[in-house]
């Protein structure tokens, strides 16, 4: 159709009325297929020119993207298109290739639906090329949700792998009590037995008081095991986003800062200037930082007895120190977290993430268990270095998404 124009446009003087208007309603019919083919897509699209005004779009993209009004009322407007789109990330992201001229880029968000859904878009800008010139922009909006979605699934299903070892441990914790259960109840029915024997005379005051004492106890135990297990193994609900984490342990940071300066402890934060942004759910993710934070305080205080009371101490006479820094390495972004507390033994460090295992009076053993569950469920990775009292230093490393991978290996 392009080189039928282009020989007929030629001729155009030459043409009467009537085939002028047949020239004119083929444009039209032709016009009407692109467009159709357009709306066609399951892409969303948006056509640009240079100075990031709308030009076109399909239907698609509307229900992908809000907007501030219909599409359709704003074709003629002089605004740029991020001045158009509620999402404040996704706006930000197209005025930053737009201020840096940027032709080819492409990068994840995740969004949410009125019904409050979580949905996963990866945006791709690319160059809208006329006549060998740089023209404006095409975007392509793909819904890529059940991809994060069959991820999160996979992710689940190696998780589910390690119930095995999880279901033998929690065997090997009700022997104990039930046994105990078992001799308590024999001891019970022999006294009942000799007291029929002997005219039905009752042992001694609170004999059969005492081992049910026990036995109630004892299935309290049970009870708590049984508790701790479901805890323990029941799935984590993460709602996925695309966030920045060095926001998030920033906001952590200054929450509990204050409590550690107080307690004589000095707190570090260097986070790289990337705004490189990672899968995860903003609760849980403060849970992990907020729960290896305050493991850091207890440590602390047991290795240093001054920082058992609160004090006015000066920067540079603390005793105590916490330190979170935050890189890209390898396609992952690591978060680093360091103290130089009591530190753990051997021991204390090969079982830090097995349920109910805890060196602490009052510790319900799970909290590092939690920690490492949500970490697998980010599909992240979590090591430790300890040495008794020297210190210990936490690694969590999570992937990037793909454009943050390639911009990774450009720089490299």
């Amino acid at each position: 159709m392009r080189n039928y124009v282009k020989k007929i446009s030629q001729k155009i003087p030459k043409l009467s009325r009537e085939q002028l208007e047949e020239l004119l309603n083929n444009l039209i019919n032709e016009n009407e297929n692109l467009y159709s083919i357009m709306d066609s897509f399951s892409t969303g699209l948006l056509i640009l020119n240079n100075d990031f005004l709308l030009l076109q779009n399909n239907k698609i993209v509307e229900s992908q993207i809000k907007f501030s009004s219909h599409l359709d009322n704003l074709k003629d407007s002089e605004l740029p298109i991020w001045e158009l789109i509620d999402d404040s990330d996704i706006a930000e992201y197209l005025k930053k290739c737009a201020d840096k001229e940027i032709t080819n880029s492409t990068e994840e968000f995740s969004t949410l639906t009125s019904g409050g859904l979580v949905r996963f878009l990866q945006i791709t800008i690319n160059p809208l090329v006329i006549k060998s010139n740089l023209d404006g922009r095409i975007i392509l909006i793909r819904d890529i949700t059940d991809k994060k979605h069959q991820d999160v699934i996979v992710h689940r299903m190696e998780n589910m792998a390690n119930l095995t070892n999880l279901a033998a441990g929690m065997a090997h914790e009700i022997k104990n009590p039930l046994g105990a259960i078992s001799i308590h109840l024999q001891l019970i029915n022999k006294a009942v037995a000799k007291a029929r024997e002997n005219q039905d005379i009752l042992p001694g005051k609170k004999f059969v008081e005492d081992h049910i004492d026990v036995i109630g106890d004892e299935i309290d135990h049970l009870n708590k095991l049984v508790m701790d297990f479901l805890f323990a193994v029941r799935p984590v609900n993460a709602t996925l986003q695309l966030k920045n984490p060095a926001k998030l342990i920033q906001n952590c940071v200054d929450f509990f800062e204050a409590e550690f300066n107080r307690f004589n402890i000095e707190v570090n934060l260097n986070l790289s200037e990337s705004n490189t942004k990672i899968l995860l759910d903003e609760k849980l993710f403060r849970d992990v930082i907020m729960n290896i934070s305050q493991n850091s305080l207890a440590a602390i205080k047991s290795k240093f007895s001054e920082c058992n009371q609160e004090s006015l101490a000066k920067k540079d006479n603390y005793l105590g120190y916490f330190e979170i820094s935050t890189y890209l390495k390898d396609s992952k972004y690591i978060i680093a977290i360091k103290d130089n507390g009591c530190g753990m033994s051997s021991e204390t460090l090969q079982k830090l993430f097995e349920p109910y295992y805890t060196t602490k009076a009052n510790g319900t053993g799970l909290g590092m268990t939690m920690v490492y569950k949500i970490i697998k469920e980010f599909a992240g990775d979590i090591s430790v270095e300890s040495n008794e009292g020297q210190g210990t230093a936490f690694n969590l490393s999570f992937p990037l998404p793909q454009s943050d991978k390639k911009l990774l290996s450009e720089g490299e």
